[in-house]
């Protein structure tokens, strides 16, 4: 008996085509969402502050290297179905992958320690202490990750990202900046020579750029068995979270250099009230919600650091000793994967309450400068696996990609340099 052929109309193919590649998407708007964390927040915040638009170049110049560096990681994802780590041990060896795995986790760590003083700065704002907002975004994010499934985990992630987006973007509409300036200060670079200028520079890359996308995507990929086939949907994917990363981010930016910088106001940000006062020099320009306004999405993107970054290092750990990973397993079906994942929520919880409360806004802003510094020893075993032909197959980075991929490596090896150099030097 033959099966019965279906005849479906152009339109119809469009239909499903389309739908095909709505369903791919998640792994790059997560990540891209999860970018916008509490440490991307200070760190725009701060850039903002301290030299109003000048650094909005910094965000387009940093959304081409990122939509690139996101590109290959899910492409390796897509060509294997394997996550970053157990690649790289299976071409390099368990040194190098610890090598590696060492770097990253040095990053990710610092970066979950930024999420909880977040939580710790936003909720400050309403009078709660610093231990009781670690004990409950702690609990929050533990229950939700063993208890959850990645359908259900995506979905959360997307929507909170979303909630995050919009309260920035409000913001940055009622602080009435001059949007002329910030499409200016957007094409054409305002460099200066100062340590403090070049800081923030490293910062607001490493913030956008991290090490821990970089393997969440590829981990995240594999996690929901995408194939070969979904190249297209999964490039439209990336291309989206870059691109909502860098703007939100850019809204940030501009609300605090209208509200703060533009009118002369002098905040420093390594204070106790920083983040309140931040939020609080908004109030004449934006009402009396706008400290509500930036509190709220201080603390959901923190939330949701907490929910990606902890999640990548386990993947991360767990490839590297090829032990079971994912969402979808049950507590006790993977259990490393979940010990793990608890493990750097409860060390940087505990942590947290050992760093003084003036501390949390610098926390946050250093954790992103570590992040710059690290990723160019992911990167480079990132562009090595993406141009071996007998792993990628017809996925494998031609030269253009290759060129384009070395090159923002050595520009991040650039920038570190610099940041050296200025620290040391003062030039």
């Amino acid at each position: 008996m033959k099966a019965p052929v279906l005849n479906m109309t152009p339109r119809t193919v469009s239909r499903v085509r389309m739908a095909a590649i709505l369903g791919v998407l998640g792994p790059g708007l997560v990540s891209g969402f999860a970018d916008n964390d509490a440490g991307g927040i200070s760190t725009y915040s701060v850039a903002g502050v301290k030299f109003g638009y000048d650094l909005l170049w910094v965000l387009l110049a940093s959304q081409i290297v990122l939509f690139f560096t996101q590109e290959v990681g899910a492409r390796l994802g897509l060509a294997t179905g394997q996550g970053l780590a157990g690649l790289v041990r299976e071409k390099y060896g368990l040194r190098w992958v610890a090598f590696m795995i060492s770097a990253m986790l040095v990053a990710n760590i610092g970066s979950i320690v930024a999420e909880f003083a977040g939580c710790g700065a936003a909720l400050g704002l309403f009078g709660v202490p610093t231990w009781i907002s670690a004990l409950l975004a702690a609990t929050v994010v533990v229950v939700l990750l063993t208890r959850g499934s990645y359908r259900r985990v995506q979905y959360l992630f997307v929507a909170v990202g979303i909630g995050v987006s919009l309260a920035y973007f409000v913001s940055a509409l009622l602080a009435h900046p001059d949007w002329g300036q910030a499409a200016q200060s957007l094409v054409v670079p305002h460099l200066a020579s100062s340590p403090v200028y070049w800081i923030t520079v490293v910062a607001t890359v490493g913030t956008t750029i991290t090490p821990w996308g970089q393997a969440f995507i590829q981990s995240y990929v594999a996690d929901k068995r995408l194939g070969r086939e979904d190249l297209v949907g999964e490039r439209l994917d990336v291309g989206l979270g870059a691109f909502l990363t860098n703007l939100i981010g850019g809204f940030i930016v501009i609300a605090c250099a209208a509200a703060v910088y533009s009118v002369g106001t002098q905040i420093d940000t390594s204070s106790p009230d920083a983040v309140q006062k931040i939020a609080g020099a908004l109030t004449p320009l934006a009402g009396s919600g706008a400290t509500v306004l930036f509190a709220v999405g201080l603390l959901a993107a923190s939330f949701l650091g907490l929910g990606v970054v902890p999640l990548t290092s386990a993947y991360a750990a767990c490839e590297a000793f090829g032990w079971e990973t994912g969402v979808d397993w049950r507590l006790r079906e993977a259990p490393a994967f979940y010990g793990l994942m608890i493990f750097f929520v409860a060390f940087a919880a505990v942590f947290i309450l050992l760093v003084p409360a003036r501390m949390l806004v610098q926390v946050m802003f250093t954790a992103q400068v570590v992040n710059c510094l690290l990723l160019p020893f992911v990167l480079v075993f990132v562009m090595r696996l993406a141009s071996d032909r007998e792993l990628m197959g017809p996925l494998v980075s031609g030269r253009i990609l290759q060129t384009i991929g070395w090159a923002g490596t050595a520009l991040l090896v650039l920038l570190s340099l610099v940041l050296v150099a200025t620290s040391i030097f003062g030039v």
